[in-house]
């Protein structure tokens, strides 16, 4: 039995200023903003990913900026982080990380504007 991970809910306190951030600034697709009054539904898609994130009104109770360590893998991280502090990201020069026989692996952290923490992270292959 397959069980995929197709949706993950983050808490944002300003709606319009997320889903800006998200599509303007991050490149993420918006599949659906819905809303009903006083509930309002945000989806976005990063690139090539079959995972979206969701925000809105009325949807979760967490506070906004506590979903921490997100991570958006990409093959060059180089030029994933130009191409976001380009678009006026501020995301933190590249780490990286390995272990004794292990390869080396590559983050670089960012937040959106409510302080949810995401990280660009490039894999050995």
């Amino acid at each position: 039995m397959d069980f995929k991970l197709e949706l993950v809910p983050i808490p944002v306190s300003d709606v319009d200023r997320a889903k800006e951030f998200y599509t303007e600034k991050l490149g993420f697709v918006c599949d659906v903003d819905f809303s009903n009054g006083a509930f309002r539904v945000v989806q976005v898609t990063p690139p090539g990913s079959a995972c979206s994130v969701s925000f809105g009104a009325g949807m979760i109770d967490t506070p906004p900026g506590s979903v921490k360590a997100l991570h958006l893998v990409v093959k060059d991280i180089h030029a994933a982080r130009a191409l976001l502090v380009e678009r006026g990201v501020d995301v933190a020069e590249v780490e990286d990380l390995s272990a004794p026989g292990k390869p080396t692996v590559s983050y670089a952290a960012f937040s959106d504007p409510d302080g949810n923490g995401w990280t660009l992270q490039q894999l050995p292959y």
